[in-house]
């Protein structure tokens, strides 16, 4: 298979599948008040970090590679305090998951090398969808964590068999 092609699917499972899946998982844990949870005032809520990551995929990939306009309003998916519905949040991040993936799913890799100009920097498409894609996890990482933080509870993603760490996740989040 074409490096490039598997690049995009690996990038299309961890963004559409994986985290998507680990960040619902998270958020049937929670309640409206933990959404707007922040422990000081420099820090971000879970509901500002998918405002956050709906922003940054669609500058990112819907509009920097794939052509959409760009409206993105950064200051604004950190400025909101909520009560913003747990619905409207959960919208606008599936809605910019199933963009992304339309975008991701119909590239050609033959693109990846070509250059673009996203958020004011040069870069080019490969690096446009690693950036996103390490971002994405690393606030993935961030909402498991103010999670268990807020629930003092193991959201058993994994299991250990024996040194094996099995994907519960798939199963629990219906993958």
């Amino acid at each position: 298979m074409d490096p490039g092609r598997v690049f995009l699917e690996e990038s299309r499972r961890y963004l559409v599948d994986e985290y998507a899946v680990k960040i619902r998982l998270c958020l049937g844990e929670l309640s409206d008040d933990d959404l707007w949870w922040r422990p000081n005032d420099q820090s971000n809520s879970i509901g500002n970090l998918l405002l956050h990551l709906a922003g940054n995929v669609r500058q990112w990939i819907v509009s920097g590679i794939g052509g959409a306009p760009d409206t993105r309003h950064r200051q604004t998916e950190f400025d909101e305090r909520g009560p913003m519905p747990r619905e409207e949040v959960l919208r606008r991040f599936d809605g910019a998951l199933v963009e992304v993936d339309r975008v991701l799913r119909g590239l050609d890799p033959a693109v990846l090398g070509e250059s673009r100009l996203i958020q004011g920097r040069d870069t080019n498409v490969l690096r446009a969808v690693y950036h996103v894609v390490e971002h994405f996890g690393m606030h993935t990482g961030q909402i498991v964590y103010i999670t268990k933080l807020r629930t003092g509870r193991d959201l058993a993603f994994y299991r250990d068999a024996g040194g094996l760490a099995i994907e519960d996740w798939r199963t629990r989040g219906g993958v």
